[in-house]
């Protein structure tokens, strides 16, 4: 199901491509660019500004609060703030696929070659585009350079000596994370470029998916009928254009490693500020036909010429002669590639080497991993993009992954056979602490809130760090920090953590995260409706995944704490919980009062997998008490809350009340992203839940900018986008993958490609935003938080696409013939 405007959207990008040349081995599926491309729309980040005068008023004391903490944090204490309202990224419609493995740091090289984006200490980016760093291309017949080429198509005010300017419309860019490809044909020359971008981010592979590398493979077509030689030179800066390059003491060597019949030659460049130093390292393989050649230093200022034409001069550099994996904090952190690489700082040879000589291997995983779906004619071709696409940010999440501390315990001091865990659960030991932001501007590890939605990659993919995740919040839920301090919304001095609730978030890469938790001070997060809630689904999704016993015993109590902590949010004992009056959940900035679709949802799904769960740890006296509370509470939901066609927002019977959510079925995707919702473990009645979501569909999605940009988050009955708060009249992009994914579980299948569609042609094709989907947009002018956690929810879709399918191979061995079991999931779509 790909729409005529949807093939229109995808063909603009490559308008101004002329050249007919195709590259070498470049795959069909994936999001696709001429070099030569100008987006159209640019959009700006939304600021405090951008608020309107009735939320100004309503908000003024959060305002005050938090410019009050923003200066502070700033000007005082010198140190980023972990939201900056007042300093927005811009939109830099530039950025392709990140370079480098999940959690030893990353730099993004953009569509048009650039490297322009920096995360070498954990979760902190610094962007800046390094004009030096680029590759060259010399060609040689019979002993002269006929030509050479800075391959990028700027022409910038330094390096003046370079020949600049490279056409664009003659090169495209091809990204299928976690590779891509960019095809130069040179102008003139009958000769074509192909370079590949590797990065061994690999599905349910702990070891080489750590590795801080990446591959730069070219591939070379030659048309003539003479020979050519060619070069191919690439050239780094020691730094990454932040301030400390200036500090001095940076210092580069080369080096030659052979070992396994293989040599590989390079250049380390040392970096030497006071804290975290790093090494980079450039390298390639050494070939019988080929030779590698190398200069140790060259200064990227003024001309430059010397390099130039030191290169010009016979295809070759005249070679001269003569990696940090720790991250220092309070604790001295320690990265999980250097459990196969050690802890002295010496790896990069080594590190080169290994990658030089396995490539070919990862690709050959990337590949087998990639083929079922991408050979699948039923899907279409934006949504195989999106899905392989979006998991650029379980790596460029600000991504850390490190061993566990000999000394740490995860229990929170409350031991197993006390109703905790095991100071260091074996999934932990083994497979490490994994944490990613919320966002690259939202500056929190492991953001649960939003973890619930993005979650499905990690257990899908690499399940072990998924679990992982689980245990270190679950370790989390039992401690308490009784320090007090402020919260900026309500103006009010309480705990930074309470006991038996599940933090906001395990704390800000700029502190000391796991040890000092909710770096988020908005609200009292202990308040929140839906942290516990989705805590409980997820242990119950991943057990039904993973099948872990053990995972299943040692989060059964954690639950019930979390459960009993949540009870008390029912005031009127109707087994419904009720928000409190304010943002009290994953939508911050959108006030719920009692009970709600979104929150009642949770409770009742969570309700529902507590009994499932309780059954099977043979818990009878428990199942019998959350199955009271759920038929209780699944009658009060119903009579509050249903109005013949859809869940309400709230009960409070306030103006905006009957206001469409589009993630009001939640609780009930969760249910069936686990195997449950129907028969015994049913919170939600399928004829309503299928109302409700041909409402969203039909106000939500297709009342909104002509169907063409997903659901925005709050519709009225009467089809104008709910405007009451700064979150009702956003799209969230990671909401509406997941709202998709439920479509897709109740059998509307062209619904949620629909739905989801509209996102990533707006995201990826319209707006530029690729490698960095945004948190939110509205229909006009602004976006919020750019590169962002939630939309790995898209591979929630591919959960539901694998369910179905399942189902339907189920009913057909079973003979089924009902319309509804029996029906073709998957339409044909092109």
């Amino acid at each position: 199901m790909t729409t005529e405007w949807g093939e229109k959207s995808s063909a603009d990008l490559m308008s101004r491509y002329v050249s007919k040349e195709m590259g070498y081995g470049v795959p069909k599926e994936g999001w696709r660019i001429c070099l030569a491309h100008e987006f159209k729309e640019k959009r700006k980040p939304f600021q405090a500004k951008d608020v309107s005068l009735s939320n100004v008023l309503e908000h003024i004391g959060l305002g005050i609060r938090y410019l009050k903490w923003w200066y502070k944090k700033t000007q005082v204490e010198k140190k980023a703030p972990f939201i900056d309202m007042f300093r927005a990224q811009p939109l830099r419609q530039i950025y392709g696929a990140p370079l480098g493995g999940i959690g030893g740091g990353t730099i993004t090289r953009g569509w048009k070659g650039e490297f322009c984006r920096w995360q070498l200490n954990p979760g902190m980016y610094h962007y800046k585009t390094v004009t030096a760093n680029q590759f060259t291309v010399c060609l040689r017949r019979g002993g002269q350079t006929v030509y050479q080429q800075v391959l990028s198509v700027e022409r910038p005010p330094t390096l003046q000596g370079w020949n600049w300017g490279y056409c664009g419309e003659y090169a495209f860019y091809h990204a299928l994370y976690p590779r891509a490809w960019t095809v130069y044909h040179l102008p003139g020359q009958n000769v074509t470029l192909t370079c590949r971008q590797i990065s061994p981010v690999i599905p349910h592979d702990y070891q080489d998916s750590s590795l801080p590398v990446a591959v730069f493979v070219w591939d070379i077509e030659n048309k003539n009928d003479f020979v050519l030689d060619v070069s191919i030179m690439f050239t780094m800066v020691n730094g990454s254009g932040h301030k400390d390059d200036k500090s001095g003491g940076h210092w580069n060597e080369p080096f030659h490693l052979e070992k396994e019949g293989e040599a590989v030659s390079g250049v380390l460049l040392h970096h030497c500020p006071a804290v975290n130093p790093y090494t980079l390292c450039i390298a390639a393989r050494e070939q019988p036909d080929r030779e590698v050649s190398h200069q140790t230093a060259f200064s990227p200022k003024g001309t430059c010429s010397g390099l130039w034409s030191d290169l010009i001069t016979d295809g070759r550099l005249d070679s001269p002669t003569g990696t940090y994996g720790r991250w220092f904090k309070e604790r001295e952190h320690i990265r999980r590639y250097t459990r196969y690489f050690g802890t002295k700082g010496d790896a990069s040879p080594s590190l080169s080497h290994y990658a030089l000589t396995h490539y070919t291997q990862w690709e050959k995983s990337i590949e087998e991993w990639q083929r079922p779906i991408l050979q699948d004619s039923s899907l279409p071709s934006w949504y195989k993009s999106a899905l392989f696409n979006e998991l650029y940010f379980v790596v460029d999440g600000g991504t850390v992954w490190t061993e566990l501390p000999e000394d740490a315990d995860v229990s929170g001091g409350v031991r197993s056979e006390d109703g905790g865990l095991p100071a260091q659960p074996p999934v932990i030991k083994e497979f490490g602490r994994f944490a990613y932001l919320e966002g690259q501007e939202y500056r929190m590890y492991n953001t649960y809130d939003v973890h619930f939605y993005a979650s499905f990659a990690l257990i899908m993919l690499w399940p072990k760090l998924a679990l992982s995740v689980q245990y270190d919040i679950a370790g989390s839920v039992v401690q308490q920090d009784p320090t007090e301090r402020l919260h900026l919304m309500s103006g009010r001095y309480s705990p930074v953590k309470a006991k038996n609730v599940v933090p906001h978030d395990i704390g800000d890469p700029d502190d000391e995260p796991w040890q000092r938790v909710n770096a988020y001070l908005i609200h009292d997060t202990a308040d929140w409706k839906d942290l516990n809630l989705k805590f409980v689904l997820q242990v119950y999704r991943d057990f039904h995944l993973t099948q872990d016993n053990q995972y299943l015993q040692d989060m059964w109590p954690v639950c019930q704490a979390v459960m009993e902590s949540e009870m008390k949010f029912d005031l009127d004992g109707d087994g419904l919980i009720e928000n409190s009056g304010y943002a009290d959940q994953t939508y911050d900035g959108w006030t719920v009062t009692g009970p709600s679709a979104y929150c009642g949802g949770l409770w009742l799904a969570s309700l529902c997998v507590m009994c499932k769960m309780a059954k099977l740890v043979d818990n009878e006296e428990t199942y019998q008490r959350y199955r009271d509370i759920l038929d209780r509470g699944s009658a009060a939901f119903d009579k509050l809350l249903w109005n013949g066609k859809y869940y309400n927002y709230d009960s409070s019977g306030r103006d905006l009340s009957n206001s469409v959510m589009s993630d009001q079925c939640a609780g009930h995707w969760f249910l069936r992203a686990s195997g449950l919702g129907e028969g015994d473990y049913q919170a939600f009645p399928k004829e309503k839940i299928q109302s409700a979501l041909k409402s969203v569909f039909d106000l939500n999605v297709m009342s909104f900018a002509g169907g063409q940009m997903g659901a925005v988050n709050g519709m009225r009955p009467e089809g104008v986008p709910d405007r009451s708060s700064v979150q009702s009249d956003e799209v969230w992009i990671g909401v509406v993958y997941g709202l998709a994914a439920t479509m897709i579980h109740e059998g509307m299948l062209e619904e949620g490609m629909r739905t989801a569609e509209g996102c990533y042609r707006t995201v990826w094709e319209r707006l530029g935003m690729a490698f960095q989907t945004p948190e939110a947009y509205c229909e006009k002018s602004i976006y919020r938080s750019l590169a962002y956690m939630r939309p790995l929810s898209v591979w929630a879709m591919q959960l539901a696409l694998n369910t179905s399918q399942k189902d339907r191979t189920t009913s057909a061995q079973t003979g089924a013939t009902d319309g509804e079991q029996g029906r073709d999931l998957r339409v044909n779509q092109s």
